[in-house]
């Protein structure tokens, strides 16, 4: 993890691991008790929040930062999806940092698109 343990600096660097499926460049950004939801599940914990990011990951074919705004320890991230079989789509990811760490992720997209 870089030196910049900004709320800016860790959000940026989920996406770029995102964008290179890089799911164990996560890890480190994660609060042992990180807390997401998200229209297909939720998770709690490092290990099974990798996990579910993990298959996100692998199904991605492109991901890509329209926007971020930022404000104090909450980060709102606008993006663009797109799998082998959807998309573009609209996903909107508010991740909270405290100490350097991503302690909660809430996404928000509708995901009949990729449900067939």
């Amino acid at each position: 993890m870089s030196t910049d343990d900004s709320p800016r600096s860790v959000a940026s660097a989920y996406f770029d691991a995102w964008k290179a499926n890089d799911i164990e460049r996560v890890r480190p950004l994660l609060h042992t008790d990180v807390d997401f939801v998200g229209a297909l599940g939720k998770t709690h914990g490092v290990a099974e929040t990798l996990t579910g990011l993990g298959g996100m990951f692998a199904m991605t074919r492109h991901v890509e930062v329209l926007h971020r705004w930022v404000d104090g320890p909450d980060v709102l991230t606008w993006s663009e999806l797109r799998t082998a079989t959807a998309g573009p789509m609209a996903i909107v990811n508010w991740s909270h940092v405290e100490d350097g760490r991503i302690t909660r992720i809430r996404v928000t997209f509708d995901p009949r698109p990729m449900l067939g």
